[in-house]
């Protein structure tokens, strides 16, 4: 891993990182990511938007609206869309053939990870919420569903690639993870 300086000498840049991520749906990512100015700045606002949610932080049993965690990985495409229109095409192509981009990784999470998830259980739970008796709690209702369980588990491997992803984020920004290590921990 190289190191420069920033021109202020405060804060260390990366001039590379290596890649490590596991994505079940689509295999091991390894390589080198060479980020340029605008990748280090779109890396800082996905970073931002990842670990201020519940994508990165554990939904243990019994707590929590499975519901709220599966919109708030939905509203990811959408932050990330408008992060990649903002910066262009720059932050899409790597500095090396066969090597990594802000791009490139951003597609990966989204149509690897989180879309299988998605489209695979917001159906599912739509349809068990239509069912909901009105004098239940959103909460009591979800915690019966007999699926619940494979749900939160498949949140959880989820969360765990995200905080992967999230490092290498950090990383590319120049910043010390925001959130506790023991968070991602707890499992």
């Amino acid at each position: 891993m190289a190191i420069t300086f920033q021109e202020d000498n405060k804060m260390p840049e990366l001039k590379s990182i290596e890649v490590n991520l596991n994505i079940p749906l689509f295999g091991g990512i390894k390589g080198t990511w060479e980020p340029n100015d605008k990748e280090r700045e779109a890396a800082w606002e996905l970073y931002v938007e990842l670990v201020t949610r519940i994508s990165v932080v554990e939904l243990k049993r019994g707590e929590g609206i499975v519901r709220e965690a599966l919109n708030s990985l939905y509203s990811l495409f959408g932050m990330t869309r408008e992060i990649l229109r903002k910066y262009g095409p720059d932050v899409a192509k790597p500095s090396k053939e066969n090597e990594y981009s802000f791009g490139k990784l951003s597609f990966i999470i989204l149509n690897y990870q989180l879309r299988p998830l998605l489209s695979k259980w917001h159906p599912l739970l739509q349809e068990y919420e239509a069912k909901k008796d009105k004098d239940i709690s959103i909460k009591e209702h979800e915690d019966k569903w007999e699926r619940i369980s494979e749900l939160r588990e498949e949140l959880d491997k989820t969360r765990k690639i995200l905080i992967d992803y999230s490092k290498h984020l950090a990383k590319v920004a120049s910043v010390v993870p925001l959130y506790k290590e023991n968070e991602e921990n707890n499992s």
